[in-house]
């Protein structure tokens, strides 16, 4: 069983910076593909950045350039930075991690992130 946390959002003005923590609980961090995923109101879940085993990365094309995701398997945590934030960015954060072994998956409760002026 794997608890994630979310930690790190916040109100912050259009071109500023966050950075979002997702704390796991459990073992095997280190096996685990970890996602974050955005939700704004009236809209469905989105893809935001992907964190493999290895250490490899990808973006969505709306965050590219601006956010990194980044992971500490020695801290079981895996960060996202977002820099040049936009207002568009607005939503609930959520962080995924789904286990290459077993295949089970799980997600956080999510982080309120807002960008407004």
């Amino acid at each position: 069983q794997v608890q994630l946390v979310e930690s790190g959002g916040g109100l912050v003005q259009p071109g500023g910076s966050l950075r979002l923590t997702c704390a796991a609980s459990g073992s095997d961090f280190n096996l685990y593909i970890m996602t974050w995923y955005r939700q704004a109101p009236g809209k469905q879940r989105e893809y935001v950045a992907r964190i493999s085993v290895g250490g490899g990365t990808t973006y969505a094309d709306s965050v590219k350039g601006r956010f990194t995701i980044s992971r500490d398997n020695a801290k079981s945590t895996v960060y996202l930075q977002m820099n040049s934030l936009k207002p568009e960015d607005t939503a609930v954060y959520y962080c995924y991690a789904l286990s290459i072994t077993t295949r089970q998956d799980y997600w956080g409760q999510g982080s309120q992130v807002t960008v407004s002026s």
